[in-house]
This record gives C-alpha cells, structure tokens and sequence, in this order.
C-alpha cells in the first residue's frame, strides 16, 4: 500500500459537514462459522442498522476459538489484532463504538448503541472511494472535521474494507437469522476483509481542536484473494468502506470511536471514454403483453463527459438497437430504459454497447429476460371477486403475497402467516379480495423471506386463485425459492372478450402470424380486441374477410364477428410472429 497523506487546517472540505452532529456507531461483532448463536448476534446487528440507516454499521470479524480456515476464511491478521485488544469470554459478543475494554453480550448491543447516538460527537468523518477497475487501485480520500474539542491532542482515523456476500458454511442452532440462507449456503455479511490504514488500530491525526480539518489520501491496492489458507476472492462490485475517528491508545486498543462513517464508493478509470454496465433487470408490472421493459444503470467511469450511447440487444435470435442521449460527468451514472418483445418463456439476453460518443466501443454483458403467458378470465359487470388460497409450511412467518394492477397499485395482500408447531406442517390461509375491477392486468406476486418456497422440508405447500364461480385459473407449486409471480386478466363480458358458445364462422389460422380470415355468409364487421378488452381493429367483412394482423404484437387477442343481423361470435387468436 502506498500512502499520500495532508493534514489542513483550513475550511475548505469537501465531503465532511462542519455542523455539530451526534456520534455514529461501529458495532464490531466477535464471529465465527462454527458459532451456532452467532447468526443471532448477526440478526441483532441487522435489526439495528436496519432501524438506524446511515448511523450504524456493523463489522462481522471471524476470530477467535469458533473462526476457521476452511473456505471461505474470513480470518484476517488485523482482525485478530482488534480482537485481542479486548476481552471476549463468549461468541458471539461485541464492542459498540469501542466504548467498553470487554466484549458484550449480544442482548447489550442496542441499548448501547442508543446511548452512543445520544452523545455528541467532538468531529465529523466523510469521504470517498475511487475504485479503478483495470488496475483495482483504489483512491480514498477522508475528511475530518472537528466541530469541538477533543479531550485528548491525538486522535486515530482508520479506514477498513468490507466485503458482502461471500457464500459459505455457518453453524446455526436455531434458525436465528432465515434471511441469510441460500439454497443451503449462509450469506456472510459485512465481513471484516482489511484495515487500510497502516495500523489496524488506525493513525493517528492532530491538532484536534474545533475548526481543524484534517484530509488523508490513501492509494490502496485491492488484493485478488485475501485469506490464507482458503482464501476468498475480493469481488469489486461486494466491497466497500468505513472510516472512524477514535480517541486515544487504551492499552493496545484505540477506544472509544467518536464516529464513523461509510465512504461514498465510485468506479474511474484513466481512459476518456468508459460506460460501465450495471445489472439489467426486466421490470415486474402487470402487463398482460409480450412487450418488456427493462433498465441498467450507465456509470461513466472515464475522464470524459458520456453524452450518447448505441446498444443491441438480443434475445432469442432477434437483436434490437437502442441509442441514448444526455449528459453524464465523469464518476456520475444514469438509468437507461429499453423494452423489447419478448416471447413466451424464458431467455438469456445479451446486450452490447457499440458505440460511445459517436466512437467505436465494446461492452457486452448477459441478463435474463421472461415472458409469461397470462390466465384469462370473463366475468359480468365492472368488479368481481376472487379467492386466495395459499396452503403454507410450518414457517407461515416467511410468507407474503400481493396483487398489484396495471399502475402497480396493490390491490390485496396477504401474509405473514403464523410458524406452524410440528416439523411438515401445512395449514390454509383464505383471502377474499372482493370488488377487484374488470378490464384489467393484475399480477400476482409470493414472496418467502427464507428463499426456500414453502414446500419440501417443512410441509407441501401451494396456492391456487379462484374465480367467483369457484374455478382455479391460477395454481402453484410450493417450490419457487425466494418468490414467482403470475399474471391474469379479467375481462368483462360483452365487451368483445368472451368465446362464443357456437360459432358460425370459420376463423383461422390459431395462431395466426400475419393475417386472420373469417369465412361465412353474412359478416357485417370483423373487430380485434386485446387482452384488456380495448377495441383494436375494425375491417368491414364479406363472405372471406382477411384482417391484417402483421403489426400486432405476440399475444392473445379476441376476434369478434358481426353479422348483419346483429349476431355475435368471438373467438381467442394467439398471434406469434
């Protein structure tokens, strides 16, 4: 690691506020994979940055008698320095803000946490993290602001990496923290990876005097793989940033921590021209189409202003182009938005970025890309009733559903249900969502918090959706992991969407691709309705009437036949291109 540091004594900040605040918190948690109470210590830690966001951050620390060096190990040399400059005589157990010379137990780490964010804090601590993806290097720059005077004329600024997401063994007695299971692997989350600073126990800055800004500049190289043996790879795209202030060297730990704080995280590279891909994500929305939306986020991470973008994407043999145009500075990133037609199923994508500021570039990534067929379902009037059914495991508390419409609006939901007592237990839970509108998309969406469905292990679950003649249009199997989702229509009859008891006329071909004929004597008008039951075409007939269908998209729709008599026939056309 190489090391640039300043220390200024001006007001001229960047990233630190200079108002008075109160402290922020560092809650170092003692672990390890062989601690079976030790997902509850991460549980705990969860719940209380989850209900103080951007004020506490926890640090999971593998060491001691429960840490171990089969893969994935966690165990770092500076982690094992912080823990043993307390004293920790159970697992696990902690320190809140460093304000005590022992560990304490897990059931003491809210309270104390409340009572740190009550007291003010002597200074203020922000920054950033440039991370150059080429050359992993990462450039981090820490303000200090010292809003009052420090009792001591010597601080300790540490700067530490975390990394998220590192999947792997965990001993658990007791399902304490559902959450971070996964296909049977244990989420490992916050895990202590390195300090950066040249001592674990940070460097020490001054003056420490009301006014005084103090700015570091450190050049950190990220290593591939930290760990050894069984070492685990550093991923960019999981890691970030904390940086605290402490008081004094208290024996051979700095203690308290005045505060802390998470370093803004960007990506830059030295080459003028860079968009960087995001994830691509379809978005979930009723809509009962073959039309898709989906969005990535662009971050620029050249020296150079993004002002256009050219793309394809391809899925299932069909490439679509898109272009961007805006504005995006240097280190700043944006949304792009694209929707393409996606046929019945389920489809690896690849989208490419071709062109960057009217030049030459390549980029590819891949994304996935579904398309689900939707249940249809005529009723009389405007609203009608459904019933949902779910049939749920023994953990009934991990369960949640919802219904949203076309506006993503959520019309009914369910859920969580009560933990069932006895291993394989299942039990009904019924929803009557009454007075649900007609002529409109709805989706469906299940949810488990634990990812595991509500199925197998732990009871054969399942759900299904009735209509208000009792007739299952939607059915399920337990087994969808973390949540699935399905589509339906309701359609009001009469309006050109319900199948005719007879019909008189030959209407052909199903599915049809570019045209549709409807043979019989008598036709007065020939009308083509979508899956909403919104009037689309009007063709006047004779006795071989051709309807062009060749610009409609993939999908269901609903042709109606009038005669001159004013008799009605319909009937459902697949349209498949």
């Amino acid at each position: 690691m190489a090391l640039l540091a300043a220390t200024f004594t001006i007001n001229a900040q960047q990233y630190v506020s200079t108002e008075p605040a109160n402290r922020n918190v560092i809650l170092e948690e003692f672990t390890g994979r062989g601690c079976g109470y030790c997902t509850d210590g991460h549980r705990i830690a969860n719940q209380i940055m989850a209900a103080n966001p951007g004020r506490v951050w926890a640090i999971n620390i593998h060491a001691g008698g429960y840490a171990q060096t089969s893969y994935p190990n966690m165990i770092t040399t500076d982690g094992n320095t912080i823990h043993g400059g307390f004293s920790v005589s159970g697992y696990p157990s902690g320190v809140v803000n460093r304000s005590t010379a022992s560990a304490i137990d897990r059931g003491q780490w809210t309270s104390q946490a409340n009572t740190q964010m009550s007291q003010a804090s002597e200074c203020n601590v922000a920054g950033i993290a440039r991370v150059n993806p080429a050359t992993r290097v990462a450039t981090i720059t820490v303000e200090v602001y010292y809003t009052g005077n420090s009792s001591v004329s010597e601080n300790f600024l540490t700067v530490a990496m975390l990394q998220d997401s590192i999947l792997g063994t965990q001993s658990d007695y007791g399902n304490y923290n559902p959450t971070q299971w996964l296909n049977g692997q244990y989420v490992h989350m916050h895990i202590l990876r390195d300090v950066i600073t040249p001592s674990a126990w940070g460097e020490a800055i001054s003056p420490t005097t009301a006014g005084t800004l103090i700015t570091k500049t450190y050049e950190y190289p990220i290593p591939e793989n930290i760990g050894s043996p069984n070492g685990v790879d550093v991923v960019l795209d999981n890691i970030f940033f904390l940086a605290w202030v402490s008081q004094s060297q208290q024996g051979s730990a700095t203690r308290p921590i005045l505060t802390a704080c998470e370093l803004e995280k960007t990506t830059i590279t030295d080459e003028p021209i860079y968009p960087a891909m995001g994830a691509i994500s379809q978005v979930v929305n009723a809509a009962c189409t073959t039309d898709k939306d989906f969005n990535f986020t662009v971050t620029n991470i050249g020296t150079e202003a993004l002002t256009s973008l050219k793309f394809n994407a391809e899925v299932a043999d069909v490439i679509y182009e898109f272009e961007w145009t805006g504005e995006i500075p240097s280190g700043e990133n944006t949304k792009v938005n694209f929707t393409m037609e996606i046929p019945f199923g389920s489809y690896t994508g690849t989208l490419s970025i071709i062109e960057a500021n009217g030049e030459a570039y390549e980029s590819s990534t891949t994304f996935n890309a579904n398309s689900q067929e939707w249940a249809e379902i005529d009723v009389d009037g405007e609203e009608t009733d459904i019933k949902v059914c779910i049939v749920q495991d023994q953990f009934g508390e991990q369960i949640t559903w919802d219904i949203i419409n076309s506006a993503g609006e959520t019309v009914a939901s369910g859920g969580p249900y009560q933990h069932l007592m006895g291993s394989g237990s299942t039990q009904v839970n019924i929803a009557n969502v009454n007075g649900i509108a007609t002529g409109e998309c709805y989706l469906f969406r299940i949810f488990d918090s634990n990812n595991n469905g509500i199925c197998c292990n732990y009871g054969n679950g399942y759900y299904y959706i009735k209509d208000a003649q009792g007739n299952r249009f939607i059915e399920g199997a337990g087994d969808y992991g973390a949540g699935t989702t399905n589509l339906f229509s309701i359609h009001r009859h009469g309006d050109g969407v319900g199948e005719a008891e007879t019909s008189m006329f030959n209407i052909y071909p199903n599915p049809a691709n570019s045209k549709i004929y409807v043979d019989g004597e008598g036709v007065g008008v020939v009308e083509v309705y979508n899956s909403l039951g919104q009037k689309l075409m009007t063709v006047e007939g004779t006795e071989h009437t051709s309807v062009d269908v060749a610009a409609f998209e993939n999908g269901v729709y609903v042709v109606r036949v009038i005669t001159n008599e004013g008799a009605v026939t319909t009937q459902k056309v697949t349209i498949a291109h």
